[in-house]
């Protein structure tokens, strides 16, 4: 009997816990409920609007061979009728009533999401209208073939850009066997051979509360969001399993040599050079996800050593260093328009450029504190914009917590010029990478294009 009324205790506990609000800032607010389901709440009364997103853990990351482009598939269908709207035209007309903007859903590397804007006295509505379409989705199959169609038309319409077809090749090296899991766009064979069988797979295996988190931001109260979204939600049942675990996401091989690949394109009036390394992530090297975001910063401005050597100099009109912090190995990309007439001397230079970067004098004690004060001023615009800031916080959540956007500009204050000799030595300077060219079929007999990587 002891046992027994332990039980209840523990379970009346974690029920407590499940329901607790916490205050993050000022007028950011959370909690969880009993059936897992993450929501927060950024109170912004500027405007009488509000902002619903609603997150999941899934994504090209959750996707094998098999299952590529699936995901953002079922996403699509969720626009295509419910249990209370038949179709795509009635959920268009209902969400033009509720005065909805910006409805939409999106399927990244690490997150799927929908989401929309509205009248913050249409809040609740919109709440069940999203119920509906997440919950209850009809997947019917002639809604599913019309919506193949357009997924088909759309990639047809992105592969015959030559800059996508550079980065997917280069993309295709850089991850290997597991490219699949960093391709959000998808698998047309996979994506037109699509049933709702194997959709309704999609969905008992991601689409569940306790993988998820809604964000509602704008004007509106957090208690009483609270309070209605688990009037709408609380009987959601959650998943009685971790996904994460019955399927578990497969370590990303790390390269072992560079390649270079060639794109011909008559339409590449100018060449232009990409180059992708893997860099860190929020699993294994936290720390480097900031030092990343500085050196980039610095490698971007005017002032620095890489901009003055390829761009003051004439070998190239355009040179821009990035990384994308994800849980699953960010990668960091560098591109290059070269000066046609000076595509060897430009790649030349490149590479001596990295293997200067993790030089003692090639970032000042000036440069990284502007690019540390610099990110965090832009962090704060971000904050200001509530409609677009709750997607931040959404992305976040995914490829590492909310804790670490609201902790970003602390962190951002630990970057040395030690930590980005490492990250240069750690991630970039004499690590393999995948590139390419793109350029003028033309001009690729001319310059002997392919020997400049050798």
């Amino acid at each position: 009997m002891a046992k027994k009324y332990s039980l209840i205790i523990l379970l009346t506990v974690s029920a407590l816990l499940c329901n607790a609000q916490e205050k993050l800032t000022d007028n950011i607010f959370r909690k969880k409920l009993a059936n897992g389901l993450e929501i927060l709440v950024i109170e912004d009364h500027s405007v009488p609007l509000a902002t619903v997103v609603l997150s999941f853990k899934a994504g090209a990351f959750t996707e094998p061979d098999g299952m590529n482009g699936l995901t953002s598939l079922y996403l699509s269908m969720l626009g295509r009728g419910n249990r209370d709207y038949v179709n795509q035209q009635d959920l268009g007309y209902h969400a033009g009533g509720l005065g909805m903007q910006l409805r939409n859903s999106t399927t990244s590397d690490e997150y799927a999401t929908t989401y929309f804007t509205l009248p913050a006295a249409n809040l609740v509505k919109g709440l069940n209208f999203m119920n509906s379409a997440v919950r209850y989705p009809k997947m019917d199959e002639d809604e599913l073939e019309k919506t193949k169609e357009i997924c088909s038309n759309q990639q047809s319409e992105t592969e015959s850009n030559p800059y996508y077809v550079l980065g997917d090749s280069i993309r295709k090296h850089l991850w290997g066997s597991l490219y699949s899991r960093k391709n959000p766009t998808g698998d047309p064979r996979v994506i037109n051979a699509a049933t709702p069988a194997t959709l309704d797979v999609i969905k008992k295996r991601y689409f569940y509360p306790n993988n998820a988190i809604m964000i509602v931001g704008g004007d509106v109260a957090h208690e009483v969001v609270f309070k209605e979204i688990e009037q709408v939600y609380g009987d959601w049942a959650p998943a009685p399993f971790d996904p994460f675990t019955k399927w578990p996401i497969p370590a990303f091989e790390p390269l072992r040599k560079s390649t270079y690949t060639i794109v011909e394109s008559k339409q590449a009036h100018v060449p232009y050079i990409a180059i992708y390394w893997q860099g860190p992530d929020t699993r294994n090297d936290i720390a480097s996800t900031y030092t990343a975001d500085v050196f980039s910063y610095i490698i971007n401005q005017n002032s620095s050593k890489l901009n003055k050597a390829l761009i003051q100099s004439g070998l190239a009109s355009t040179v821009q260093i990035g990384y994308l912090t994800c849980k699953y190995v960010g990668p960091i990309s560098l591109f290059i328009t070269p000066n046609p007439d000076k595509i060897k001397e430009c790649v030349e230079e490149v590479k001596r450029q990295i293997d200067l970067m993790d030089s003692d004098d090639y970032f000042t004690e000036e440069q990284i504190e502007t690019s540390r004060r610099m990110l965090e001023i832009a962090n704060i615009r971000e904050e200001e914009i509530t409609t677009t800031y709750v997607h931040t916080l959404s992305y976040w959540w995914t490829a590492a917590s909310i804790n670490y956007t609201l902790g970003y500009n602390d962190n951002l204050k630990k970057v040395t010029k030690d930590e980005l000799k490492r990250y240069v030595e750690k991630y970039i300077k004499n690590r393999p990478y995948s590139a390419g060219l793109l350029i003028n079929p033309d001009l690729r007999a001319q310059s002997n294009a392919d020997s400049f990587f050798k």
